[in-house]
């Protein structure tokens, strides 16, 4: 099968998203200048910088998440560990703006240190953000996409102790979730290790 997303696949269902997968979730809390708090999960999220530590996540439109980081320059990543899935699934419910998805889904808000937005008091590990820059990626004809791209310098890394293990983080001990397109998701189980070779200059 061939296809041009901009002619349509013909397919009951898009397979963009599950080809391109899996994604790890950033699930999203900010707060706006109002004080009104929001938790969202996002599956288009990621780091792409070590130094300095950059996370984005791309919101498709102006949803909360990204108009409250624009609002206050900050938002918090937190980790979706396997036992948070259906909670974090419950945040990504269509609620009207400025209702409280922690309340919503029963979550614990823990405060943050550097910055504003609470993070979820139960998530293994969660990045307290600056926003950087936020942009709208464009189409190959010059047009503006309907995404809205918030990239976030992390200034805190909060590690929850039970999740370190010689000095690693237990990934399949958190089992972290990651979206796989359609309606479904996959949690860390299982890890393999490979090391990058190395030259032979001869």
């Amino acid at each position: 099968m061939f296809y041009e997303p901009s002619k349509g696949h013909g397919l009951p269902h898009d397979p963009s998203k599950a080809i391109v997968a899996p994604r790890p979730i950033g699930w999203i809390s900010t707060l706006n200048a109002a004080g009104e708090i929001n938790l969202a999960p996002y599956s288009f999220f990621n780091a792409f910088s070590t130094r300095p530590f950059i996370v984005w996540f791309s919101s498709e439109g102006e949803k909360d998440s990204a108009t409250f980081a624009q609002e206050t320059g900050e938002f918090v990543a937190n980790l979706v560990s396997r036992d948070l899935a259906e909670k974090m699934n419950s945040t990504s419910v269509d609620a009207p703006r400025g209702v409280n998805e922690f309340a919503y889904a029963d979550l614990a808000m823990a405060p943050s240190r550097l910055v504003a937005p609470p993070r979820v008091a139960a998530a293994p590990a969660a990045l307290e953000c600056r926003v950087t820059e936020v942009f709208r990626p464009k189409a190959l004809d010059g047009s503006a996409t309907s995404a809205v791209v918030v990239a976030g310098e992390v200034v805190g890394v909060h590690i929850d102790d039970a999740f370190l293990k010689d000095g690693l983080f237990d990934i399949t001990k958190a089992g972290n979730v990651a979206r796989l397109g359609y309606m479904d998701y996959a949690s860390v189980n299982e890890v393999f290790p490979m090391r990058r070779p190395r030259w032979d200059k001869g």
